[in-house]
C-alpha cells in the first residue's frame, strides 16, 4: 500500500480516535452520575469499550503515520478537481437516499428516495468519466500541525471537560431539556465572545505601547510596559514652569538677553514645540524617565538605564546591576540591548490623547458638554413631539387624518440630500450657522418613522382604557399623559435610545453647520483627531474608548428594553 495512503488512513484514525475518546468520557460520566441505585453495567462497559477503541485508533494512527516530532497532529487533505468534490457529494447523497429507499415507511417515499439515489449515482458517474477522460490530477496534501504542549493541553482540557459536563447534565431522561439549554447557553456564550472581540481589542490597544500595536510577533493581547527610572539628566535637563497660566514641561534651548533662557515646551502636547523666555529661578528641574534595558557582557547579564541617545543611533547606558558594575557607562547599538518590559497598561495614552486636543477644548470637556446638550435636547424633543403626533393620528378622529398620515409617511421617501441645501439656507438666514441650534431644534418637529412606530403601539391599547379615563373626568391631555403614555413606555425607551445613539454619533450635521472648536461635539472631534493622529493608533484607540464609554454605559443599563416584549392591553383576561 502506498505510503501516502497509509498516512491518510492514519490521520483519519487519529481524528476518529479523539471523537471516540470524547464519547467514552461522555458515557463514563453519565454512568457515574446516574447514582448507585440506578447504575447499570452496560454504560460502564460501553465507556470502557469506547476508551479501548480510542487507544487502538491512536496506536494505529501512530503506526501508519510514523509519529510526528514533538506535539503534532497529522493532517491530510485531498487536492483534486472541483468535479471530484461533486463526486464526493453525490456519493454521500446516494448512500443517504439509498438507505431511505430500503427503510422508507410508504411505497411512495421509498420510490422517491430510490430515484434520488439513482440520480446522484448518475451525476457522480458522469463526473468520474469526465475526470478519467481528461486525466485531472489527484493527490493528497499531508503534513503535521505542530502545537505547543500548553496549547494542546488547553484544547484537550476544554474538549473533554465540555464533554464531561454534557454527560453529567444529560444523565437522565428528565434532564435532556437541561442539557439542551446548557448547550444553547454555551453556543450563545461563544457567540458573545466572538462579537466582543473587537471591543476587547479596542480596550487592549488603548493601553498598549506603539511597538505592540504593529508587532512582528502577531497579535499582542497582553500589554507590556517598558520599565523606566527617574533620572536627572545633566546634559539635557527637563524643567517645569508656567506658560500662559498653565504648568508646562520644557527643555532649555538657548540663552536670551537679560539673564533669561529660551525654553522649548515638550508637554502638554497641544503646545509642544512652542518656545518662551524665563529666568532660571522661574523654572524647576524635574527628573526625566530613563528606560531600563538589559545587555550582555560575555557571560554576564547587565541591567542599565539609557541616559542618552546618540546621533549615530547608538545608546549610552549607565549600568545599574550587578552592584560591582554599577555606575559604569557603556555605548552600545540598539541591537545589543533589550528593553525591560513587564505586563502592564500604559494609562498615559488617555492623558496624551486629551493633551493633543486644542486648548479651547479644555481636555475634551467642551466636546462632552456640547454632545450632552445635543443628546438631552434631541431625546426630549423627539420623544415629546413624536408621541404627541402619534397620539393624535391614532386616538383622535378628525377630517383628513388618514390622508395627512400618508403625506407624513411620504416624507420618508425624500432623500436627505435633496433638502440639505434649502435647509442650510434657512438656517443661515436665521443666523444659526456655527451654533448647536440646527442640530437639536428640528427634533421638536416629529419625524415620520418614530411617529409611525409609536402610532402602531398606541393603536394596540384598548379604547376601554381611554373611555374609563374620560368617565373619571380626564381631559385629552391628561388621558395622554397619565393613561396612554405609560402603556407605551417600552416603545418610548427604544425611540429615546435610537435618538441618543443618533445624536451621539452624528457627524454630518456638525460637519455642515459647525465651524469653531468650542461648538464641536465628540463625533466631529473624533474624526478630526483621527485625521491628525492616524499614525499613533494607541492614542486614537484611547480617545475612541473615551468617546464610546457613555454609549456602552447606556447600553449596559438599557439593553433589556431592546428585547422586552410586553402586552399593552392593560386588561387581564381580555
Amino acid at each position: 500500500m502506498p505510503k501516502e495512503l497509509l498516512f491518510v488512513i492514519g490521520s483519519l484514525a487519529h481524528w476518529i480516535g479523539w471523537v471516540v475518546l470524547a464519547m467514552g468520557i461522555y458515557h463514563l460520566v453519565r454512568a457515574i452520575s446516574a447514582g448507585r441505585e440506578s447504575r447499570a453495567a452496560w454504560p460502564l462497559r460501553r465507556a470502557a469499550l469506547t476508551g479501548l477503541s480510542a487507544i487502538g485508533l491512536f496506536a494505529l494512527a501512530h503506526v501508519f503515520t510514523g509519529g510526528g516530532k514533538g506535539v503534532a497532529l497529522p493532517l491530510a487533505w485531498p487536492d483534486m478537481h472541483p468535479l471530484g468534490w461533486v463526486v464526493l457529494i453525490c456519493a454521500v447523497a446516494a448512500a443517504s437516499h439509498g438507505t431511505g429507499a430500503f427503510t422508507g415507511i410508504t411505497p411512495e417515499e421509498r420510490r422517491r428516495r430510490g430515484m434520488s439515489a439513482l440520480v446522484s449515482l448518475g451525476v457522480g458517474a458522469l463526473c468520474v468519466a469526465w475526470i478519467m477522460v481528461f486525466k485531472h490530477p489527484f493527490r493528497w496534501l499531508t503534513g503535521w500541525m505542530t502545537l505547543t504542549a500548553p496549547t494542546l493541553g488547553f484544547i484537550i482540557a476544554v474538549t473533554l471537560g465540555t464533554t464531561a459536563v454534557m454527560g453529567w447534565v444529560a444523565r437522565s431522561a428528565e434532564s435532556h431539556d437541561r442539557a439542551r439549554r446548557f448547550l444553547t447557553q454555551v453556543v450563545l456564550f461563544v457567540g458573545a465572545v466572538v462579537f466582543m472581540l473587537p471591543l476587547a481589542w479596542l480596550l487592549v490597544t488603548s493601553v498598549k505601547e506603539d511597538r505592540d500595536i504593529a508587532s512582528t510577533e502577531g497579535l499582542v493581547w497582553i500589554p507590556l510596559r517598558t520599565q523606566t527610572v527617574p533620572y536627572m539628566d545633566p546634559k539635557n535637563p527637563v524643567f517645569e514652569g508656567q506658560y500662559q497660566g498653565k504648568t508646562v514641561t520644557a527643555v532649555r534651548d538657548a540663552g536670551a538677553p537679560g539673564g533669561k533662557h529660551l525654553y522649548r515646551i515638550t508637554r502638554p502636547m497641544y503646545v509642544s514645540g512652542y518656545t518662551f523666555e524665563a529666568t532660571p529661578d522661574q523654572m524647576k528641574q524635574v527628573p526625566s524617565e530613563a528606560p531600563l534595558v538589559t545587555l550582555t557582557d560575555g557571560d554576564l547579564k547587565l541591567t542599565g538605564m539609557v541616559v542618552e541617545d546618540l546621533p549615530d543611533g547608538r545608546r549610552r547606558v549607565s549600568i545599574l546591576t550587578p552592584n560591582e558594575r554599577k555606575g559604569e557607562v557603556k555605548v552600545v547599538s540598539r541591537a545589543e540591548v533589550e528593553p525591560v518590559r513587564t505586563p502592564g497598561m500604559r494609562w498615559e495614552n488617555y492623558r496624551d490623547s486629551l493633551e493633543f486636543l486644542p486648548p479651547e477644548a479644555n481636555n475634551g470637556l467642551v466636546y462632552l458638554k456640547n454632545t450632552l446638550i445635543l443628546v438631552v435636547l434631541s431625546v426630549l424633543g423627539t420623544v415629546l413631539s413624536c408621541s404627541v403626533v402619534a397620539y393624535g393620528f391614532s386616538r383622535l378622529k378628525f377630517p383628513g387624518r388618514e390622508m395627512l398620515f400618508k403625506v407624513l409617511l411620504a416624507t420618508m421617501m425624500l432623500p436627505a440630500a435633496v433638502t440639505l441645501l434649502p435647509t442650510f439656507l434657512i438656517y443661515r438666514q436665521l443666523g444659526w450657522i456655527d451654533t448647536l441650534l440646527p442640530l437639536w431644534v428640528p427634533t421638536f418637529f416629529a419625524s415620520a418613522f418614530n411617529v409611525f412606530l409609536l402610532r402602531s403601539f398606541f393603536q394596540q391599547i384598548p379604547f376601554e382604557l381611554e373611555d374609563a379615563a374620560k368617565i373619571d373626568g380626564c381631559t385629552y391631555l391628561k388621558t395622554f399623559w397619565s393613561v396612554l403614555l405609560p402603556q407605551v413606555k417600552p416603545a418610548l425607551t427604544v425611540v429615546a435610545i435610537w435618538t441618543f445613539l443618533g445624536a451621539w454619533n452624528n457627524f454630518m450635521g456638525p460637519l455642515i453647520y459647525i465651524n469653531s472648536q468650542e461648538n464641536m461635539p465628540i463625533a466631529y472631534a473624533l474624526q478630526l483627531f483621527q485625521g491628525q493622529r492616524a499614525g499613533e493608533p494607541g492614542l486614537l484607540m484611547a480617545f475612541t474608548t473615551l468617546s464610546v464609554a457613555p454609549v456602552l454605559a447606556l447600553f449596559a443599563f438599557s439593553q433589556r428594553y431592546f428585547i422586552e416584549g410586553v402586552t399593552l392591553s392593560g386588561l387581564g383576561g381580555r
